[in-house]
């Protein structure tokens, strides 16, 4: 696919993770994954269904409690680099806490960042796609994040939740990511302390309240799944379509996941070391807790519309609804109320594996040029709407309201 930079098609995909960010997600299950398959090995073992992200969470309670919400917002609007030195205006346990956060880990290793990079660059065609399809659409059938997006800010205004995260996408898959100059790390920071608005404010919220299964939403168990829908579900489609990753490159990528959960304020506890482990953690937190909800439909209907305002013929709702059906499978589709696209679902099923397969190489010949031809542009017409999402004003903040327009 010539017209399209991989790099740009993973960054776009990351977008379409839209739905969710890296934040929020479903259902309490019982825990029992050992700290000791974690990045650290070793951890507390404390249940994460009732951890969430208490330094920040008091930070945050604090703002709300003095009225500095507002003031904060406006001074992090000019903080974008991670080396940069943190604007004035803000009041001092917020410089205090920001200073600490955005500091790299000792455990950061640059090798694995940079094998990260190649990873991304080689494989970020399809990364676009997962990231896009399986995250962003898996988001609306995992019930706490489905309910939690709905009820909160980002059930509103989808377009600009759907830019925000679009910037946490770009970032991560940019060569800057983790350097001084680059912004993925400021980014995640900014999101950190939003979940924690959303923390503060989203239970004050009647319809929340009513809906919800849990007393407060967030906690680092919902993180981890949406975690899992991100990077674990990419591995998962490589090996469904027989991509085959690199060892070392395949172990920077976890690397750069684990980060970006670090600084998204994961205990590192709870970050997987290994992608066994990840699987492991994967099967028994994100797997049984996938269902639908009215909140998650609606949230779907939203993300499948969301392709209409740009002249992009690929990306109606009809084939938009097609690629849920085969990234996800036909129980997921139904429970989305996602019909059956009659000359999509046939071609993604029949042409994508040979698609896959001649973009790697493995094959020379083995699906039809047209074919071919439409799957290369249905990617070519995601990354102009990614792109046309990133042409916009785009500021992470600390939410101070939750969803006015229930129906």
């Amino acid at each position: 696919m010539s017209t399209i930079n991989r790099r740009t098609a993973l960054k776009t995909g990351a977008a379409l993770g839209a739905a969710g960010g890296i934040a929020l997600a479903g259902s309490a299950t019982a825990w029992t994954w050992s700290p000791a398959q974690s990045r650290p090995g070793t951890g507390d073992g404390a249940d994460p269904h009732k951890v969430w992200d208490p330094e920040c969470d008091e930070l945050v309670a604090r703002l709300f409690k003095r009225h500095q919400v507002e003031q904060v917002n406006a001074a992090l609007r000019s903080w974008t680099r991670n080396a940069q030195p943190l604007p004035d205006g803000l009041p001092s346990d917020v410089r205090d806490f920001l200073e600490r956060q955005r500091t790299l880990p000792d455990w950061f290793d640059q090798g694995k960042v940079s094998a990260a990079d190649s990873f991304n660059d080689k494989r970020g065609t399809y990364l676009g796609v997962i990231y896009g399809f399986v995250s962003g659409m898996m988001s609306t059938v995992i019930p706490r994040e489905a309910r939690a997006v709905y009820y909160s800010w980002g059930g509103a205004a989808m377009k600009e939740r759907v830019s925000k995260t679009a910037k946490l996408g770009y970032d991560i898959g940019s060569t800057t990511n983790f350097a001084p100059q680059g912004e993925h790390i400021v980014t995640c920071i900014k999101t950190r302390l939003a979940h924690s608005g959303v923390r503060h404010i989203l239970p004050r919220s009647p319809y929340w309240q009513h809906a919800a299964t849990e007393k407060l939403p967030i906690s680092q168990a919902d993180m981890m799944v949406t975690w899992h829908s991100l990077p674990t579900s990419a591995i998962r489609q490589f090996r469904k379509w027989g991509v085959p990753v690199n060892k070392t490159e395949g172990e920077g990528f976890l690397h750069s996941w684990q980060l970006t959960g670090h600084f998204l304020g994961i205990e590192d506890q709870y970050l997987p070391a290994t992608w066994a482990a990840a699987e492991s953690q994967a099967r028994q937190t994100l797997d049984p807790i996938l269902g639908p909800t009215e909140e998650g439909r609606k949230l779907a209907s939203m993300l499948l519309d969301l392709g209409m305002n740009l002249d992009l013929t690929l990306l109606s709702r009809g084939v938009l609804g097609a690629l849920t059906r085969f990234m996800l499978g036909d129980q997921v589709a139904d429970w989305l109320r996602i019909p059956r696209e009659p000359v999509w679902s046939p071609l993604l099923e029949t042409a994508w594996g040979p698609y896959v397969m001649v973009r790697e190489g493995i094959l020379d010949l083995g699906m039809p040029p047209k074919a071919y031809w439409l799957l290369d542009e249905l990617l070519r017409q995601f990354v102009l709407w990614y792109m046309a999402e990133l042409r916009m004003p785009i500021s992470i903040q600390i939410p101070t309201i939750n969803n006015p327009r229930y129906k």
